[in-house]
């Protein structure tokens, strides 16, 4: 018997799909007309001769024979590798093994492009990183170039990071008629623990350790292929994959050097193949729905994913016509238990949760609560249940997805959701005089929920840390980094704040940060509000925040607010801009894209940004009391 869905995923459901429905219904029309004509025969038998010729030229033997003909299935490739990005490494043999897989379902699979992919554990504290958020609208439009050739039945998206994942889910909803699948590579075996790791950094912060201690600590941890291990943005885009059903079953934290990972993808490659064949082919675009969207909110909130979604996963549903806001997140978070707790949030990371049961048994105990939409489209059919499964391999090396995953075997990092670690969702939303933000709560303690404290205002981390050098910063203190929104100079992630602020709390301080900047989640314990909007270049509150002021930031009853006399602060003239728009580094040529980019609560994507900008969030949340 299916468990009755929770009241308030009903409810953001419904609201979604009615505030979604004409450009939804546009979308799906769109979709429709391409299918349409698909359905009469393979894309490429529509294209001139000469037009074929070229599409056929690189290709030999059976591979020649089957595109020239009229059937047979053609699978675009469209991959992220490179061999800078750890998890990005292992995918450089992958188009071979698809290439294979493909020949022998009767199937032809090219690499149709390639998509960048930037590292921002490189470029963190870089003039890099401030392209970082752009470059996932970058992959979209790549997406897009690769599957443009109208030679594609089906495609297969190589991907696993930060923006990665979000650009290529947003580049293929462009092409939502044609049946895709995300194909991961795997998290890294686990090497110096996180906790560890945070500890020898906070040392080195605090001057208690060298540069070759930090060193060596960093190499400890990132030492192979494959993810990271830690819970930051491009693992919570493997676990939303798998519970949004872009991924076979329990894809997402196999290693790259188990045979079950190469088993896995052969699966991925022959099930693109088997739905673009059928005689009722679906596409992404239809995988991607209102109820998958709000699985995929429910997941990032059930365990504590990165704050980046927000952005993200708003990004990604606009791409299918959807329209999800900040308010959804809100809501949803008020009902959604925290079931895991995974480093930041916790000590375990990655590998610890998918060996105590990991995406099988988040998908079982959160639909056995009411969490989850069971009754989706997925890649591996209807139905979600699905995916409460655990893929293996039996005595013969054949893939196979055994009896659901009904227990976690640990109950430090994966709990069911009636045995939460938390009643309420890893992500808050705050509102008040300061505008909008986020907050990650799954890794602050009870005490740092609320912080209010006298404001020091930078507009850039090097001032930051410079103060906190000469210890100007040693009290209680709500530390204010403006000037780093998408507008200003591309949202760049402020993870080099971390270490110096938690050397703070450690030292017995109340501590807050307040940002029109990023974080990801890389937070820990550090209240942080982020993404805040307006931001500071666009006349945001923000920006007429003053040294001294005392803010509070209260992530319990969701409120972000400068305690400063109304009228005064109403009177006060935003801050003059410090900083330039960025030259050198690549940045010059992204200039068209902070003009044109929206803001953090509507996906800080550039496509319809000037629309998006002009009404869709000018006035506060409106979810009540009573709603939450």
């Amino acid at each position: 018997m299916q468990t009755p869905l929770n009241p308030a995923v009903a409810e953001v459901t419904d609201r979604l799909t009615e505030r979604s429905r004409a450009d939804r219904t546009a979308y799906l029309e769109r979709i429709s007309r391409s299918a349409s004509e698909l359905s009469l025969r393979p894309a490429r038998t529509d294209l001139g001769c000469s037009n074929l010729a070229h599409a056929v030229a690189p290709c030999t033997g059976s591979d020649r024979d089957l595109l020239a003909a009229d059937e047979g299935v053609s699978v675009g490739i469209v991959t992220a590798y490179n061999d800078m990005l750890s998890a990005h490494a292992p995918f450089e043999h992958y188009p071979s093994q698809i290439k294979a897989v493909a020949r022998s379902a009767g199937a032809v699979a090219r690499v149709a492009g390639g998509v960048p992919a930037m590292c921002d554990g490189i470029t963190q504290g870089r003039a890099g990183m401030e392209l970082s958020l752009f470059s996932r609208d970058v992959i979209t439009m790549s997406t897009a170039i690769a599957l443009s050739h109208d030679v594609f039945d089906a495609a297969l998206l190589l991907g696993v990071c930060d923006k990665i994942v979000p650009g290529l889910v947003a580049g293929a909803l462009s092409f939502g008629h044609l049946p895709a699948a995300l194909v991961p590579a795997g998290p890294m075996a686990s090497g110096r623990s996180n906790a560890e790791k945070a500890e020898t950094r906070k040392a080195y912060a605090a001057g208690e350790a060298g540069r070759d201690e930090l060193l060596a600590s960093e190499v400890a941890s990132y030492h192979s292929p494959g993810t990271c291990t830690f819970y930051g943005t491009a693992n919570s885009n493997q676990m939303l994959m798998d519970v949004m059903g872009l991924h076979l079953p329990g894809a997402a934290f196999i290693h790259p050097d188990d045979p079950l990972r190469d088993a896995l993808t052969a699966a991925t490659t022959r099930r693109v193949v088997e739905i673009a064949a059928s005689e009722r082919p679906y596409g992404t675009g239809q995988i991607v729905d209102e109820k998958s969207v709000v699985n995929g909110v429910v997941t990032l909130l059930a365990t504590g994913g990165s704050t980046n979604h927000t952005m993200h996963l708003i990004s990604m549903a606009a791409a299918a016509g959807i329209d999800l806001r900040w308010e959804d997140f809100d809501q949803l978070s008020a009902a959604v238990p925290l079931v895991a707790r995974i480093y930041p949030n916790g000590p375990d990371d990655v590998n610890h949760f998918h060996a105590a049961g990991g995406t099988p048994f988040l998908v079982h105990t959160l639909l056995d609560a009411g969490l989850l939409h069971e009754d989706v489209l997925t890649l591996a059919g209807p139905g979600l249940r699905r995916y409460s499964r655990r893929p293996t391999l039996d005595a013969h090396g054949e893939l196979e997805f055994a009896t659901a995953v009904t227990e976690s075997s640990n109950h430090d990092v994966l709990r069911p959701a009636h045995e939460p670690f938390a009643q309420d969702g890893g992500l808050r939303v705050l509102q008040g005089t300061l505008g909008h933000a986020v907050i990650k709560t799954s890794a602050i303690a009870g005490k740092d929920r609320v912080v209010e404290a006298p404001a020091r205002v930078f507009t850039d981390q090097v001032a930051f840390l410079r103060a906190f050098s000469r210890r100007e910063l040693d009290r209680d203190v709500v530390v204010v980094i403006r000037e780093q929104g998408p507008s200003a100079n591309g949202m760049p992630e402020l993870h080099g704040l971390t270490p110096s602020l938690g050397v703070l709390q450690k030292r017995g301080h109340a501590v807050a940060l307040v940002t029109d900047g990023r974080m990801s989640g890389a937070s820990g314990s550090i209240p942080a509000a982020i993404h805040v909007t307006p931001e500071s270049v666009h006349g945001g509150p923000i920006a007429k925040i003053h040294d001294g002021d005392v803010v509070r930031v209260d992530s319990l009853s969701g409120r972000l607010d400068v305690l400063v006399d109304e009228d005064e602060f109403a009177a006060r003239e935003p801050a003059a801009r410090v900083t330039e728009d960025g030259v050198g580094t690549g940045r010059e040529l992204f200039a068209s894209m902070r003009a044109a980019v929206g803001r953090a609560d509507e996906g800080a994507h550039v496509f319809g940004a000037s629309d998006l900008r002009s009404s869709r969030h000018a006035v506060p949340l409106t979810v009540s009391e009573e709603s939450r």
